[in-house]
């Protein structure tokens, strides 16, 4: 089956717009696992625009007392230290989470939109992986659909890899374009659960094309924060993680 991990940016980024901690991040997490949620991810970056070094360290204390919930964090592991961010690293070293989602965004980008291009980076990314493994936390890498970059992704010790569905999503309600394009995401989940790699996707996944990118080969999990977050406007919450655990456990049964 399927993991819905939850991602609580938006919820951090509302509650930043005005003083103190309202809505609570840490709250808004406990509904989400009270209401069927897998995993719960965050991306924290260096402007802090959502979440903050200490949601972080409250989401690892709050998911560790969930026995079965995995706490997701993603983010750039060459964002170094900027005012009260301690830098990536350094923050998933202190608070351990189960899994750390690099991702090759810069500080100025509105959110991740490419994978990792290690044909030039592998060299970087190698040693990091291999020092969160040692401290216990398993490595996904942000990946676009490219079975060449899948396999280096492997050689250099990633245990998985998350699938960039943005184009995806963008071509969705246009089936000339996504056909193609599915059988590429297809393909490349086929390919990396071939050679031994797990197999998570996210971005701008919703409740209409959840359900057919859940079934390509060994998807594992799918993070979802901005249309979940959306969606809970409209039908609360817990409704809204319900419902796109619904969709998961549709087309996998």
């Amino acid at each position: 089956m399927t993991s819905l991990s939850v991602n609580l940016n938006k919820i951090a980024l509302i509650r930043n717009s005005r003083p103190g901690n309202y809505p609570s991040v840490t709250e808004h997490a406990g509904i989400c696992i009270a209401a069927g949620a897998d995993g719960i991810t965050v991306h924290p970056r260096p402007d802090q625009r959502h979440i903050r070094p200490d949601d972080v360290r409250s989401l690892a204390a709050l998911v560790g007392r969930h026995s079965g919930v995995e706490f997701n964090v993603e983010g750039n592991p060459f964002a170094g230290p900027q005012g009260s961010y301690p830098g990536y690293m350094a923050l998933v070293e202190e608070t351990v989470p189960h899994q750390c989602t690099l991702v090759p965004d810069t500080s100025d980008q509105l959110t991740s939109d490419h994978g990792f291009d290690l044909k030039t980076s592998a060299e970087k990314v190698e040693p990091v992986i291999a020092r969160l493994r040692a401290l216990g936390m398993r490595v996904s890498l942000f990946m676009d659909p490219d079975r060449e970059q899948i396999r280096i992704a492997r050689d250099i010790g990633a245990d998985r890899i998350e699938l960039y569905t943005g184009p995806y999503a963008e071509a969705w309600g246009d089936e000339q374009r996504l056909a193609p394009l599915f059988e590429h995401y297809y393909r490349a989940a086929e390919f990396a659960q071939n050679i031994g790699l797990g197999v998570n996707a996210g971005h701008d996944l919703n409740l209409e094309n959840l359900g057919r990118m859940a079934t390509v080969p060994g998807l594992l999990e799918v993070s979802i924060g901005h249309a979940l977050t959306v969606d809970a406007i409209r039908m609360g919450l817990d409704n809204a993680v319900r419902a796109y655990k619904a969709v998961l456990d549709e087309r996998q049964q």
